[in-house]
């Protein structure tokens, strides 16, 4: 079966073909219209998938040495995401399943980067034969979810505000840093001191909060960045830019230990015997090591996607589809599904039918 995905859920115009479960191709292009802005702009993060999105869609085709009539099925994501961006990317993936008579699948973008860390192995068949804790960190989420060996799951924890990797881009931008600040932080902290300065961890059992916490699996990263800031006012630009990467490897400790955390304490909860991390943060060097250390000491298993699977990609819409369909969860051949902007319109706390 050769399935060609479609990712545009953000500021990724990105095409990917799979044949029998195999990565043939995966194009991603990042925008770079919004590095000015310091944030994603999502009337230009459209615009940019309008342009982009043919060219794209024949690179991936190209690289995977075959044509459109090879398809035998076409995915693109769904939602959730920038609604302009994802009608895009939907539009075009259904229409050119229509026009070419193939069935068509909608992607939810967070339930494929649930299952993107298996990517690598080639086949969805070698995920975890029984449950696993997933925790899908990027800029826009940080949602924690137990995924049966059914594939039904639910959300067990969410932020209450800020995303940690908006936590990572804000706190760069404080510090003058060029966006997207989390792969420069990452950079910067490998030189850094990480116990610096102590910033403020919400919400877990060493928070101020700890009365309170009672296994508390939300998360929640705002108080961190306006520590942040109140830090950097007191400090001189001189001091700030001498210990920039002791700040850079603090700020990235607390965002990190609170991942780490949370993440294992819900395993050993559930007593589930398998981890597995996925969205752009999960790319970050210090949130790998970590959660690896943390889940050696615990006898977890620990499951990553390789670095280009990490962020938004269309490999992993195209792998989603490609499990449901070969479990026969999802119908064929519809052309006019409606985007959604939330992950609560889609599948969350239940199969994945």
């Amino acid at each position: 079966m050769k399935i060609l995905g479609i990712e545009t859920s953000c500021d990724e115009t990105s095409a990917a073909v799979l044949s029998n479960g195999s990565v043939c191709s995966n194009i991603v292009s990042s925008q770079l219209c919004h590095t000015s802005f310091g944030g994603v702009v999502p009337e230009l993060a459209s615009r940019e998938h309008e342009r982009l999105i043919v060219s794209i869609v024949d690179n991936a085709l190209s690289e995977a040495n075959i044509t459109k009539n090879d398809l035998d099925v076409i995915a693109a994501t769904a939602g959730p995401g920038l609604i302009g961006a994802v009608m895009v990317g939907l539009c075009f993936g259904q229409a050119m399943a229509y026009a070419l008579d193939i069935p068509f699948v909608p992607v939810n973008h967070i339930e494929a980067h649930i299952f993107s860390a298996f990517i690598q192995e080639n086949s969805l068949n070698h995920a975890p034969e029984g449950d696993f804790i997933s925790l899908t960190v990027s800029g826009g989420h940080t949602l924690l979810s137990h995924v049966h060996k059914d594939f039904t799951y639910e959300v067990i924890g969410r932020t209450l505000d800020d995303a940690a990797g908006e936590a990572f881009d804000k706190t760069g931008k404080m510090l003058g840093l060029p966006y997207p600040a989390g792969p420069v932080i990452d950079r910067l902290a490998k030189n850094g001191d990480p116990s610096f300065h102590e910033f403020p961890r919400a919400l877990t059992a060493h928070s101020q909060t700890s009365k309170n916490y009672r296994g508390n699996s939300d998360f929640s990263f705002s108080g961190l960045k306006t520590s942040v800031l109140t830090y950097l006012k007191k400090q001189s630009p001189e001091f700030i830019q001498k210990h920039l990467p002791d700040i850079a490897a603090s700020v990235q400790r607390a965002i990190v230990s609170v991942l780490v955390e949370k993440t294992v304490s819900a395993a050993l909860a559930g007593n589930v015997k398998a981890i597995s991390i996925a969205g752009g943060v999960s790319a970050n060097s210090a949130l790998r090591t970590s959660m690896k250390h943390a889940c050696e000491q615990h006898g977890i298993a620990f499951h990553v996607p390789n670095t280009e699977y990490a962020t938004d990609n269309a490999a992993m819409i195209a792998t989603l589809a490609g499990l449901l369909l070969s479990h026969d969860m999802v119908p064929r051949n519809r052309y006019n599904i409606a985007p959604f902007a939330s992950f609560a319109a889609g599948r969350r706390k239940a199969s994945l039918t």
